[in-house]
C-alpha cells in the first residue's frame, strides 16, 4: 500500500478537537465520558496524515522562516489550480476571478446571510442537514431558519419539493443553503434535482449558496455535479469549495467561495473584505489541487472500504440499526428507532456504555433526529473494528 491509512496516529496533545480530552468536552456537557479508551467518531476530520506533497509543501514554509502577511493573489497557481481541478474532474468551467479566498465555508455562509439579508428574513435549510447551519442562522446572525424536510423513504432522502416550492415562495425567505454532497445524510444531489433546485430559487428571488466542501468524497460509482453545470444562471448563485475535508487540513482553513455574477461578488466583496490566508494555507491548496490527486483516489478507496465494512457490520450485528450506503462524504447516518429506546438512552448506551463518542441526530435534525446518530468513519479499520463492536455490544438482544 503506497499510502498506509491504517497506522495509528497519536493526535493527543497536538491541539485536535477530535482527541483534546476533557478539557474540550467540557464544553459539550461531556467530560464525564471521557478517558484514554475514548474513540472520538464525531468531528467531521481525519485520523490519517495529509497527502504527502501536501506535507512536503509545509516544511518548505516552516523552514523559510518568515510569515509575514500573505496574499493568496501573489502565487498564480492558487487560483488556476482550482480552475484546473474543476475542469478536470467535474468538467465544469470556471474563471480565477470568479475566487475569492475565505478561512471556511461556515464563515463565507455567515457573511452571504449578513450581506444580502435584514436581520429576521428566512434562510431555508433541509433538515437532516448539518447542525451548524440552523445554529448560525439563528443565533449568529439573527435571522430566521425556515427548515423543508427532507423526505425520509428507508433512509433515502429527498426533496419535498412542494414544501420547497411553497416556503422559497415567501417573499421573507431569501436565502437557501444548498449541502452538497449532503451532510449526514450522505446523499449526492442528480443533476435533475440540482437543476430544480435553481429553477425554483431563481423564480422566487432566493439566493442559491450551494457549500460543496464534501464534494470530493465520493463512492466510487458516484459523480458529484457542482451547481454551476447544473444551470446556466448565475446570477444568484454563490459556491462555497475548499481542500479542507479532501485533504484533511481544516486546521489550515482552506476554503473558497466561487462567485460567478460580478454584481453578487462586488457586493459579497465589500462586505467579506480581503482575507488574508497563512502562507501554509496558500502553500497547502497548490500541493492539494497540483500534486495530491493520487492520494485523494486512495482515500476514497480506503473510506469505501471502511464504509463497506461498517454498513455490513450493522447489518448483520445491529440489524435494529436502519443504516444505508453513503452516496458521498464519510458519514453514516444511524437510525436506532426501532429499540424503542429514547434519545437519551442510545446516547449512554453509546457514548458512556461503549465509551464512543458520536453526534446525536437533534443537532442536524431538531424535529426527527432524537432517535439518530452521526458517525464519523474517518479513523483507520483497528479503530473502527473496535468502535463498532463496542457498540454492538451495547444492542444485543
Amino acid at each position: 500500500m503506497k499510502y498506509n491509512f491504517d497506522e495509528i496516529v497519536n493526535r493527543h496533545d497536538t491541539y485536535s478537537m477530535k482527541w483534546g480530552g476533557a478539557p474540550l468536552f467540557k464544553m459539550f456537557g461531556m467530560e464525564a465520558h471521557w478517558n484514554d479508551e475514548t474513540i472520538p467518531m464525531m468531528v467531521a476530520d481525519m485520523d490519517f496524515k495529509c497527502p504527502p506533497a501536501i506535507q512536503a509543501a509545509m516544511h518548505r514554509v516552516a523552514d523559510f522562516g518568515i510569515y509575514g502577511y500573505t496574499t493568496h493573489f501573489a502565487e498564480p497557481r492558487y487560483n488556476q489550480s482550482i480552475v484546473d481541478w474543476y475542469k478536470r474532474r467535474y468538467d465544469t468551467d470556471i474563471k480565477p476571478e470568479w475566487i475569492l479566498y475565505s478561512d471556511g465555508s461556515v464563515s463565507a455562509i455567515n457573511c452571504a446571510m449578513n450581506t444580502f439579508l435584514n436581520p429576521g428574513e428566512g434562510v431555508i435549510i433541509t433538515p437532516p442537514v448539518y447542525g451548524h447551519f440552523n445554529d448560525m442562522i439563528d443565533g449568529e446572525t439573527c435571522h430566521k431558519p425556515v427548515h423543508c424536510q427532507l423526505i425520509n423513504d428507508d433512509g433515502y432522502y429527498t426533496m419535498d419539493w412542494a414544501d420547497f416550492e411553497a416556503k422559497c415562495a415567501v417573499p421573507t425567505n431569501r436565502m437557501f443553503i444548498l449541502c452538497s454532497p449532503a451532510n449526514p445524510i450522505g446523499r449526492v444531489w442528480t443533476a435533475e434535482e440540482l437543476a430544480r433546485v435553481a429553477d425554483i430559487c431563481k423564480r422566487n428571488h432566493v439566493l442559491l449558496v450551494a457549500d460543496e466542501i464534501h464534494s470530493d468524497i465520493l463512492r466510487r460509482d458516484v459523480k458529484h455535479i457542482p451547481i454551476l453545470k447544473a444551470t446556466e444562471d448565475y446570477s444568484n448563485i454563490i459556491l462555497v469549495t475548499g481542500i479542507n475535508k479532501s485533504f484533511n487540513v481544516a486546521g489550515l482553513h482552506c476554503a473558497n467561495v466561487i462567485i460567478p455574477d460580478d454584481n453578487l461578488r462586488e457586493v459579497f466583496r465589500s462586505q467579506f473584505g480581503m482575507k488574508m490566508p497563512t502562507p501554509f494555507a496558500v502553500a497547502a491548496v497548490v500541493a492539494a489541487y497540483n500534486d495530491s490527486e493520487e492520494w485523494l483516489e486512495a482515500l476514497n478507496d480506503y473510506l469505501d472500504a471502511n464504509i463497506d465494512y461498517a454498513v455490513g457490520f450493522i447489518w448483520e450485528h445491529m440489524p435494529n440499526v436502519r443504516v444505508r450506503k453513503p452516496e458521498g462524504t464519510y458519514m453514516l447516518w444511524l437510525d436506532f428507532s426501532a429499540y424503542g429506546l429514547t434519545g437519551a438512552e442510545i446516547h449512554k448506551r453509546i457514548y458512556e456504555d461503549a465509551n464512543v463518542m458520536l453526534q446525536d441526530g437533534r443537532g442536524h435534525d431538531p424535529s426527527q433526529g432524537e432517535c439518530f446518530q452521526r458517525m464519523c468513519i474517518t479513523l483507520p479499520r483497528p479503530q473502527l473494528e473496535i468502535a463498532l463492536k463496542r457498540i454492538a455490544e451495547q444492542f444485543r438482544p
